[in-house]
């Protein structure tokens, strides 16, 4: 087996969503591809048919797409390989590695039965082992397992472990229909593609030394493996849907950002000093097999939303927009790609930990008119404050330079002349632009809205302050 070139694989089973562990596993296997110029190989594991569903493939590829994480080969489909397993069955019978079984499955449960009562490891006692079966129907084919010795697995995470081969049995490696196993199909396919690099949870670990007999069997290469520890929730307990571990696209429906998943997940298991954030071009950079940890990462949602904040403040506006777009439609808001829409994201950037809060906070920008909150009207448009205010509108309304310093140049002006503190403008000016108390920064906020949103917005404000009649209605 070729290593020079590390060619890794993610291989899901279609029979549900893709839930934070795959998601995990995936990005290890996608990033030491990426790290090392390798190769990475999507591969659908869906040889049960009846819990394999179209539905949860697309589901799949939706993930992984939102994630990031391309493919250079695949998607392979085992359902569309039976042939090559059967070739491959087939050659380990005729090496003498495989062998017919036609004991049935009350007989096997006797034997295990027998050998739990006598204080052995319940497993197939080898009847057929010996007896050189033909093919015929409902004969399963069994794996002649060493009965000596030990299998060892050179794990790049957990370093060697060694398996007494007693502790094994003549495995099934295909059903009575002919159809493979689990542990048969991987391999082959594994094989076939070229596989030389497995990074997988460890709940695998048992599989691992029958996967190793295959390869040895079969006169090929063992590949490298590595497995990593689970996920857990923040009581220690295996991930489950009440620690938060919904699929990888009900965190994209809720507003995070794929690259803070991403840096999330990889930092569950993997540490590179004590850095915690990582661009998705630093993950490809320094990801490594040798830091990958060999304790379980523990999932904290609370981590996981401050990281998102952060990846939000540290992206490139235009790259978060198609990421805000979906939000602002479901709030019924029609905003387009533009600079009018960067504005809104700059100012919005510094305090949003998702995109929903940014999508509820956009929400004046793009009405007509903003609408007053009944209580913020009351305190802060009353008519005492008319006069600064109607100065205020036609300074602004007047001024040829529409940026932050002359912004403060014209309200220290109103003030001064109505001798008044920045709060007390400050604050009914933010309500007549937004109709409530709480905004992005003043300033900033009346240069994304642009001069003459401003201006009508004032004068608006002032109408309101005259007559009680909110032009909003």
């Amino acid at each position: 087996m070729d290593k020079t070139t590390i060619i890794t694989r993610f291989p899901p089973s279609p029979t549900g969503y893709l839930h934070l562990g795959g998601a995990r596993t995936a990005i290890f296997n996608w990033l030491y591809a990426r790290h090392t110029g390798g190769r990475f190989i999507l591969r659908i594991e869906d040889t049960d048919v009846e819990r394999s569903t179209q539905e949860s493939v697309d589901a799949i590829f939706e993930a992984l797409d939102w994630l990031g994480i391309d493919w250079d080969e695949g998607p392979y489909y085992q359902s569309k390989r039976f042939d090559v397993y059967k070739e491959h069955i087939a050659r380990m019978i005729d090496s003498g590695h495989a062998y017919y079984c036609t004991c049935t499955p009350e007989q096997v449960e006797q034997m295990r039965n027998a050998a739990r009562e006598s204080g052995g490891k319940p497993k197939y006692d080898g009847t057929c082992r010996d007896k050189n079966l033909k093919q015929q129907d409902g004969a399963v084919v069994r794996f002649k397992a060493p009965l000596t010795g030990s299998t060892v697995v050179d794990d790049k995470i957990r370093g060697p472990i060694a398996f007494a081969n007693t502790e094994l049995d003549d495995f099934i490696i295909a059903r009575g229909d002919g159809s493979p196993m689990y542990n048969l199909a991987v391999v082959v396919d594994d094989i076939t593609m070229n596989i030389n690099t497995i990074i997988r949870g460890d709940d695998h670990i048992s599989n691992t030394p029958k996967q190793i007999l295959l390869y040895q069997a079969l006169g090929c290469d063992v590949p490298d493996f590595g497995h990593v520890p689970m996920v857990l929730g923040h009581d220690k307990s295996r991930l489950s849907k009440r620690h938060g571990a919904m699929s990888v696209t009900a965190y994209r429906d809720m507003g995070y950002h794929p690259d803070a998943m991403l840096n999330f997940l990889v930092r569950l298991g993997w540490s590179h000093g004590d850095q915690e954030f990582f661009t998705r071009a630093e993950l490809i950079e320094k990801f490594n097999l040798e830091h990958i940890g060999r304790s379980a990462g523990v999932f904290n949602p609370e981590k996981l939303l401050a990281l998102n904040g952060e990846h939000i403040r540290a992206a490139a506006t235009p790259d978060l927009v198609p990421h805000l777009l979906p939000f602002l439609k479901a709030k019924g808001i029609a905003a387009e790609p533009g600079d009018y829409l960067n504005g809104v994201i700059d100012t919005l950037k510094p305090r949003s930990k998702t995109f929903i809060e940014m999508a509820d906070g956009a929400g004046f920008y793009f009405q007509e008119k903003p609408v007053y909150d009944a209580q913020a009207a009351a305190k802060f448009l009353k008519s005492d404050l008319l006069a600064p205010m109607k100065q205020l509108t036609d300074a602004i309304s007047q001024t040829e330079t529409f940026d932050e310093t002359s912004l403060e140049d014209l309200f220290k002006k109103v003030m001064e002349d109505a001798d008044l503190k920045f709060g007390k403008i400050a604050q009914p000016v933010r309500v007549a632009l937004t109709g409530g108390t709480v905004s992005p920064g003043i300033f900033e906020m009346m240069i994304a809205l642009g001069k003459s949103r401003v201006v009508s917005r004032l004068k608006d404000a002032v109408l309101f302050m005259e007559t009680g009649v909110s032009a909003a209605k």
